[in-house]
């Protein structure tokens, strides 16, 4: 059984900035985020004026297309952040450094060990490697016989890829300029040519 995407403020911060928020919901559906992300967003596009248009893209699409997850401290969610941040959940709260992608990772665990399937949306590079770590945890978990979901992990990079040859990217000169104005805001983006986004598999 599949749950909506859980997604972390990088990737909702970059693409609702630009407005492709219906590239985004194309791609992978109406999605939900943590409540530590919401706020995460919500603060940086009042404190950088590159990401003010995000919290009014933002507030248009909740209830009906983002889904706020809260982030009160069950007995399932709190096992899981100790685990992952090794911090006790009401003191890893109180620290927002890279608050939202653990709650996403924790958001998704909780709900993979539930028998859900669930996507996460991460392209910090240490929160995916936290994620790849669950991700592994539950396939042995799985393999030992337990009955649980899994983890998919996607990135900026996997939403373009799937929007190309459609009517959001319907060529590799509207994803150029797409690329380049996601990267402007997000330096961790590697340059377009290093990545596999004008390859022949996404345009033949």
């Amino acid at each position: 059984m599949s749950v909506r995407p859980i997604i972390d403020a990088g990737p909702g911060l970059n693409f609702l900035s630009i407005h492709k928020e219906r590239l985004l919901i194309a791609t992978i559906g109406p999605f939900s985020a943590p409540e530590s992300v919401q706020g995460e967003v919500l603060r940086k596009s009042r404190q950088d004026e590159r990401f003010r248009d995000a919290a009014t893209v933002w507030r248009k699409l909740t209830t009906r297309w983002i889904e706020i997850l809260p982030d009160d401290a069950t007995p399932e969610l709190a096992t899981v952040v100790q685990r992952v941040s090794g911090l006790p959940m009401d003191e890893r709260r109180r620290r927002p450094q890279d608050l939202g992608e653990t709650m996403v990772i924790a958001h998704a665990v909780v709900a993979a060990e539930s028998g859900h399937s669930v996507t996460i949306l991460i392209d910090d590079g240490p929160g995916a490697a936290v994620a790849t770590s669950e991700i592994g945890r539950l396939r042995r978990l799985a393999s030992s016989g337990h009955q649980v979901g899994s983890i998919t992990l996607a990135s900026t990079l996997t939403v373009l890829g799937r929007a190309a040859r459609t009517e959001h990217l319907p060529d590799r000169a509207t994803m150029r300029d797409t690329y380049s104005r996601l990267r402007r805001l997000d330096d961790g983006l590697p340059p377009i040519e290093n990545t596999d986004l004008l390859a022949p598999k996404f345009w033949s």
